[in-house]
């Protein structure tokens, strides 16, 4: 029988040790920071249209943004919109960069390229929130919007949209 090393045993049971302590957060929604080409039309889509609300934003300065990796050394003025309300809130934090180039090549699904690809925004009225973006000249994509299905929850239907980027934007909710 083979006897394992003392530091082996050691490094193991900490391995064991750290991955059976539970993660906690501070808070558990996510803030997204999202690249605008034309930031006063992607605020008018998410506030008019979709419904968020601005609260007050806030700037980074280029020497901060460069030493954290943000940018290469471009200051970034950050508007802040909120689903909710209090610290809990979802922020959508929209920028626009000097030089920023808008995505180019297929963007039509989201498996045409990797990564984030798709926001989910749970609403109270598909047709009310269908209402806002057509003022806005905004359709849905396809079909949308379509029933989900009988083991999702019931009356409940997903409408596909696309921001003034083409980045696609889910909302979920019923027809009222």
């Amino acid at each position: 029988m083979r006897i394992l090393p003392l530091s082996v045993c050691l490094a193991l049971f900490c391995v064991v040790a750290a991955a059976a302590e539970p993660v906690t957060f501070p808070r558990t929604t996510i803030d997204l920071g999202c690249v605008a080409t034309d930031l006063e039309k992607s605020v008018r889509f998410y506030t008019e249209g979709i419904g968020f609300r601005e609260i007050e934003g806030f700037g980074v300065p280029a020497d901060l943004a460069a030493d954290a990796g943000l940018t290469d050394a471009r200051p970034l003025a950050i508007r802040v919109l909120v689903l909710g309300e209090g610290p809990a809130a979802t922020k959508l934090k929209l920028m626009q960069v000097a030089g920023t180039l808008p995505l180019t090549g297929d963007n039509e699904f989201i498996h045409s390229h990797a990564g984030f690809r798709y926001l989910t925004i749970m609403v109270e009225d598909t047709d009310a929130a269908l209402a806002r973006l057509e003022k806005l000249g905004v359709k849905p994509i396809a079909k949308s919007p379509v029933a989900l299905p009988g083991n999702a929850e019931a009356g409940m239907f997903l409408t596909c949209v696309r921001d003034p980027d083409g980045n696609l934007v889910e909302l979920i909710g019923p027809r009222k």
